[in-house]
């Protein structure tokens, strides 16, 4: 709310009250349609604000999807942490997201929804959701190395990693779309085959890893 005559105002809670708001705002709304004006509105802040802390709407978009790329991360760093190591955390990482695709206000990833929505105009965007999307992957790579040997996956890692985070985002999107969690049940199934898959042969070609396509 805006600050009350007689009272104190407190420059760090209204940037992260304008933070905040814009982060909802872009999510629900899409970024294209909102004005500064609206979200210096829905925060009780004024434009010279919103101003003052991040310089232009653009560098308000930075900071939103910056902040909800490390909230997003933290939540499941937390979830998982309360889980033994090993093959129950990265199939625990499917079951938080389960629990997020079953929220009324879910409305798909909101770094990839940005990207897909700006990619012609701002490529910083596009940079942040590649950002995101690596922070996932370096993730799971860190699940998939608590693994113990002997049931750890067979496959070459950066690999699995890829395949896990292809079931990730393929759910994510579903989901968003369709209004279903059945996707990320399915992609917690699959998770789980591709961890449980018996050796491969000694002269068995192993797929290429999506980081040496991009190389």
């Amino acid at each position: 709310m805006p600050v009350k005559l007689g009272e104190s105002i407190n420059p760090a809670a209204t940037k992260r009250r304008i933070l905040t708001v814009a982060e909802r705002i872009f999510y629900n709304q899409g970024i294209a349609s909102v004005g500064v004006a609206e979200i210096a509105d829905a925060a009780g802040a004024s434009k010279a604000s919103l101003y003052k802390n991040f310089g232009s709407k653009e560098g308000l978009v930075e900071a939103a999807l910056l902040d909800r790329s490390d909230r997003v991360h933290r939540w499941l760093r937390d979830g998982l942490a309360q889980l033994a190591p090993g093959r129950a955390r990265v199939l625990g990482l499917f079951d938080l997201l389960l629990d997020w695709f079953a929220d009324d206000g879910f409305h798909g990833c909101g770094l990839v929804s940005a990207a897909a929505e700006q990619r012609a105009s701002d490529p910083v965007v596009t940079d942040l959701a590649r950002r995101h999307l690596q922070a996932y992957r370096e993730l799971v790579m860190e699940l998939l190395a608590e693994m113990p040997p002997t049931t750890a996956v067979r496959l070459d890692p950066n690999v699995t990693a890829d395949r896990l985070l292809l079931l990730i985002e393929g759910a994510t999107v579903i989901s968003a779309i369709d209004g279903n969690p059945e996707a990320g049940r399915a992609a917690r199934v699959w998770a789980e085959s591709l961890l449980d898959q018996p050796p491969a042969g000694p002269n068995a070609t192993q797929p290429q890893s999506l980081a040496n396509v991009r190389a």
